[in-house]
């Protein structure tokens, strides 16, 4: 095998089985707080990838969900606990909500029979949901978003293709375009490149995606202003 290409929650299984072949992930959450590289620079090691920096943007995404619902006062942040990116992300998360002077309850799953128990613990005036991803999440988001649409929760997402099964809107790096770049890492390694000479890939294109299907079925009034800021509008 000349390289191995996979996603960020996957690299410590990769790493655990090889320290000479080159891994890439792309769409990481979080590739240096999670110990996948020493620094986005200098990677070091057999890996490298591109980061979704979705820890980093958290706080614009509560910005985000508070602008829509200009009268959020609670909301609640789902993610998986055995994450460390998520725990971080969780943090990032109460502490934009505490800025604004909102509440933020976290609900804590480890499984995926977790997350209906999870909604059972939702205080009463909950009006939003932060969504954290991972592969847990991944798994699970359809499941997620029928659980916050039954609770009339607006969701927030990191990842557009979240919201296509009945999420509100996403705010974060392009996977395709991440995919991308990791590939272009791919190609290089495949020309001779070391992994720890790579730079990690950021992300420079954000985008943000709303689903006007689950606008109508929370009756929300999405201001003209805020739908021209979108890049996606779903019908």
């Amino acid at each position: 095998m000349d390289v191995i290409l996979t996603v960020g929650t996957a690299v410590p299984a990769a790493k655990q089985v090889t320290s000479t072949i080159p891994i890439v992930f792309a769409a990481a959450t979080d590739p240096v707080g999670s110990g996948l590289v020493a620094s986005l620079a200098r990677p070091g090691g057999n890996v490298t990838g591109s980061s979704g920096q979705s820890v980093e943007v958290a706080g614009k995404r509560v910005q985000i969900l508070h602008e829509l619902l200009p009268d959020l006062q609670r909301m609640a942040i789902i993610g998986n606990v055995d994450y460390d990116a998520a725990v971080r992300e969780i943090g990032e998360v109460q502490a934009a909500a505490a800025k604004l002077g909102l509440n933020a309850d976290v609900l804590e799953i480890r499984r995926a029979r977790d997350v209906v128990p999870a909604f059972e613990t939702l205080k009463s005036g909950t009006q939003a949901l932060y969504v954290c991803p991972d592969a847990l999440v991944n798994a699970n988001h359809a499941r997620i978003n029928t659980l916050a649409l039954g609770s009339r929760l607006a969701t927030m997402h990191g990842v557009r293709d979240y919201i296509g099964a009945g999420g509100l809107m996403s705010y974060g790096a392009s996977n395709t375009d991440l995919f991308r770049r990791a590939g272009d890492l791919v190609d290089k390694i495949l020309k001779g490149a070391k992994p720890a000479d790579l730079p990690v890939e950021q992300p420079t294109k954000f985008e943000l995606v709303i689903n006007l299907t689950t606008v109508k079925a929370l009756r929300l009034t999405i201001p003209e202003a805020f739908l021209l800021r979108a890049d996606e509008v779903i019908e």
